[in-house]
């Protein structure tokens, strides 16, 4: 994946509206102002998209060469990261295997893993599988996709609730994060893999725990919630420049326990705890939805609302979404309205050249034939976790 298709990114930056366009001119122009004065950048990453589109592919490469700092992210992008990612998996009709449709997701579909016969045998030395159901997916009608199934699909999910467990018993053991000990084990190519080897914070924010199943609890169960708090905070204290990338309900992200600018965070402040400031900080955030760049536009009316003590929506007349509050009262945020597929590489390249870094990873919009070469690049190249190497780890680590 060491091509970059350049004329691909000049046509994904002109296919931007004009305000889109100039707010990610300012958005690379302050990240690399920020990287060449040795500041740090942080993103908050939602999952779906961002995996599908190569997203978390392409932050943890901007991880490894140094422009991204840290990431928050959820338990859902934690689990298919554990799995590798993005998975080419067999959906077939769960009424083909007999099962009760009141166990199966909407649409009565099941979905196995499509796996290598060494593959499926060393998962095979961990857990128990139903060979009977296996032998099953080739004999019946179906049709293979490239998802992110690291939590749904036949064994890989099985296994990945299972592995789960055992790497919260080690981080509860060692008053570790859930997300340190699977990254010990995670391929270099994920934010997992690269924040353990390099020693920089990824970690699951409160509101975006829910999500992963047995996973997204094991992350709960691994630190008291009061910690993990601490570390985001930490984090974002630490970030000159925060990137929201396709996230919801960042609002918590912002203001909430520890941080006094936009947020909750002065009774902490007044009981004598260490709290932080978004004073002063670019928060950069990509969305779809237009409402958010009006409701920058409406920053104003915003405050003016808070001091009223009128819901925001009253006065903007927005529909509001409330991981939009922060972001919108916050005089240093950028809003870049539109597909990550397309502004995301725009604005890697963008940075990167800037600052004289060669990628050897880059995403594309998953319609395009590049990205859809991306995607299958994906799934043949990032691996599965390894449990052997966490155990081994394990076996060293000291507090």
């Amino acid at each position: 994946m060491a091509s970059i298709h350049r004329e691909l990114l000049k046509t994904f930056f002109e296919r931007q509206d004009e305000r889109t366009q100039a707010g990610i001119k300012k958005a690379t122009e302050k990240m690399v102002e920020v990287k060449k004065n040795g500041g740090k950048i942080v993103v908050a990453c939602g999952s779906g998209p961002n995996i599908h589109e190569g997203v978390t592919t392409l932050i943890a490469e901007l991880m490894d060469k140094g422009i991204i700092d840290g990431v928050t992210t959820s338990s859902a992008v934690v689990g298919h990261e554990m799995a590798g990612a993005l998975d080419r998996v067999k959906m077939v009709s769960s009424d083909e295997l007999g099962f009760d449709p009141d166990d199966m997701p909407r649409g009565n579909v099941f979905e196995f893993t499509c796996m290598t016969p060494d593959e499926l045998a060393a998962l095979k030395k961990q857990i128990v599988l139903d060979d009977a159901l296996l032998a099953k997916k080739d004999r019946i009608a179906g049709h293979e996709v490239i998802k992110a199934a690291g939590n749904m699909a036949y064994p890989m999910g099985y296994w990945n609730e299972h592995v789960a467990s055992e790497i919260c018993d080690i981080a509860r053991t060692y008053a570790l994060p859930f997300e340190v000990v699977a990254g010990w084990g995670c391929d270099r190519r994920t934010m997992l893999g690269v924040g353990a080897a390099k020693n920089l914070p990824v970690l699951v924010s409160l509101p975006q725990m829910v999500g992963g199943g047995n996973i997204g609890s094991c992350i709960g169960d691994s630190i008291p919630i009061r910690q993990r708090c601490m570390r985001v905070a930490r984090m974002l204290e630490d970030a000159d420049v925060i990137i929201e990338s396709a996230i919801a309900l960042s609002q918590e992200l912002h203001d909430g326990p520890f941080e006094k600018y936009t947020g909750h965070g002065i009774w902490a402040w007044w009981n004598g705890m260490h709290t932080y400031n978004l004073r002063g900080k670019t928060l950069i955030r990509l969305d779809l939805d237009e409402n958010l760049r009006r409701a920058c536009d409406s920053q104003a009316q915003m405050q003016e609302a808070i001091a009223k003590g009128l819901p925001k929506t009253k006065i903007s007349g927005i529909p509001f979404r409330m991981e939009m509050s922060a972001f919108a009262r916050h005089e240093g945020s950028i809003p870049l309205i539109g597909d990550i597929g397309e502004v995301w590489p725009v604005l890697a390249i963008g940075v990167a050249d800037a600052l004289g870094v060669e990628l050897d990873f880059m995403s594309y919009k998953q319609e395009t034939a590049e990205g859809k070469a991306m995607r299958e690049w994906i799934v043949d190249n990032v691996k599965p976790l390894d449990i052997g190497a966490i155990r081994a780890k394990a076996l060293t680590f000291r507090l």
